[in-house]
């Protein structure tokens, strides 16, 4: 069953944001930010980091992270 949306909206920076639950009650959050940078904080443990501009990192529930750049970090 895929994540549900608990709440969203917009902080005093004008950046949105979103906070899900999976159906066991474990919780996550997204952020989209105003600069065009994005932040997932998954449910299952693990995160992924987009700059917007060329950069991104994904960290596996396990701790390993893997980093992109230029193409590769695609949004």
């Amino acid at each position: 069953m895929p994540d549900q949306i608990t709440s969203q909206g917009t902080n005093s920076q004008g950046n949105s944001y979103d906070t899900r639950a999976d159906s066991s009650g474990t919780t996550g959050y997204h952020y989209s930010n105003t600069d065009g940078s994005y932040y997932y904080s998954n449910t299952n443990g693990s995160t992924y980091y987009n700059s917007g501009d060329g950069y991104a990192q994904y960290t596996s529930s396990s701790g390993d992270s893997k980093s992109y750049y230029g193409s590769d970090a695609k949004k």
